[in-house]
């Protein structure tokens, strides 16, 4: 379902015990021609749907010699847990799930596609005389607690020189998000879309900060056990090719790409004008040019610093983790954050040039 995509779950990071990274390390044999990839719905994910059911990951994975088992997982947050467990090989997740689930659990990950960022899809929404964020002050906040919601009100206080205790969150379920906008006691909401469109119908609604507000901050990704993907880098060429490949049918303003969309749309649970709708608030790196220039630039460090210090700040980077510092991130082009002798969070633009050069 959408709406998993972005909880969290503190006690996610740390679960991962001796046994489980046995596991996951036993997976990462060499040689290996059978690979699986988990994906949750999502807008800006189901391209990977589309690919798998048209046969295009078929033909990138025949390519190379190997097999690609892509598992729906209806539940983000398990889907994530089962990968840092070594169930899957590959699995889609944000950014900041990606640091305080997997690598702050010691396995290390490398986000092998960056496919698109939120840029407006997530918003902040008040109720009644709620005109500007700094209305928000003093009023209780319906939202997912630590989860990218949370980071997003956070980011939106600190712009109006507010700071949480200025309000009271409420931890909310998602699924109960736009039930409880509904009642008069709710008067302030932080969600995302399909939920965030329909709080946003309510007559008195006012939505006052979205995160076109923070761009390049909240961003989707396809991550792959950075173990595998060394000893299987056919694993990585295949997911690329199949992922541009995709994206290039689907963007076409002709009947081919329509239909795509359309079948995306189907299968995550909207019509086409639904889909569209997300997709308009969505960043998609349509190219893979595009990708490489976001994964290069300076940007993604300031973003990722910003999101490790949220996450240490509310206490998601492990029981053990001391300081900000304590999961090692590291960029292309020698760039680090934390400890860049141990890296667990890798941004890789390697198999992303390939797709530009034309060598996949």
């Amino acid at each position: 379902m959408t709406q998993f995509r972005k909880i969290l779950s503190t006690a996610l990071a740390v679960l991962i015990v001796p046994l489980l990274l046995l596991r996951a390390g036993a997976a990462d044999a060499a040689d290996r021609t059978s690979f699986n990839v988990a994906w949750s719905i999502y807008v800006g994910w189901m391209p990977w749907d589309y690919a798998d059911q048209s046969g295009i990951l078929k033909k990138w994975a025949s390519k190379y010699g190997i097999k690609i088992k892509l598992t729906q997982v209806n539940d983000y947050v398990e889907s994530i847990n089962q990968y840092t467990a070594g169930t899957f090989d590959a699995c889609v997740m944000t950014n900041m799930d990606m640091l305080t689930i997997p690598a702050a659990g010691g396995v290390d990950s490398t986000a092998l596609i960056v496919g698109d960022f939120s840029n407006g899809n997530d918003g902040v929404v008040l109720k009644g005389k709620g005109k500007k964020l700094e209305d928000i002050r003093g009023q209780k906040v319906n939202l997912v607690e630590l989860s990218v919601s949370h980071y997003l009100l956070v980011r939106g206080l600190t712009s109006v020189g507010m700071r949480e205790r200025d309000l009271k969150i409420i931890n909310t379920s998602d699924a109960d998000i736009v039930a409880a906008f509904a009642t008069p006691a709710s008067t302030a909401v932080v969600t995302w879309k399909p939920q965030l469109s329909t709080v946003l119908a309510a007559p008195d609604a006012q939505l006052v900060f979205d995160s076109s507000k923070i761009p390049g901050e909240i961003i989707d990704l396809m991550v792959v056990n950075s173990a595998t993907l060394k000893a299987n880098p056919n694993l990585g060429k295949a997911l690329v090719g199949a992922w541009y490949e995709t994206l290039a049918l689907m963007l076409k303003n002709d009947a081919a790409g329509r239909a795509a969309q359309a079948s995306m749309a189907k299968a995550s649970g909207t019509d086409l004008a639904g889909f569209t709708s997300q997709l308009a608030t969505t960043r998609l790196f349509g190219t893979p040019q595009e990708a490489y220039e976001f994964i290069n630039g300076d940007g993604i460090v300031k973003t990722m610093d910003l999101v490790r210090r949220f996450s240490f700040d509310h206490g998601i980077l492990g029981q053990a983790a001391t300081s900000v510092d304590a999961v090692g991130i590291q960029f292309p082009a020698g760039k680090y954050l934390g400890d860049a002798k141990n890296p667990k969070m890798r941004f890789d633009a390697t198999f992303t040039k390939m797709a530009i050069d034309g060598t996949l």
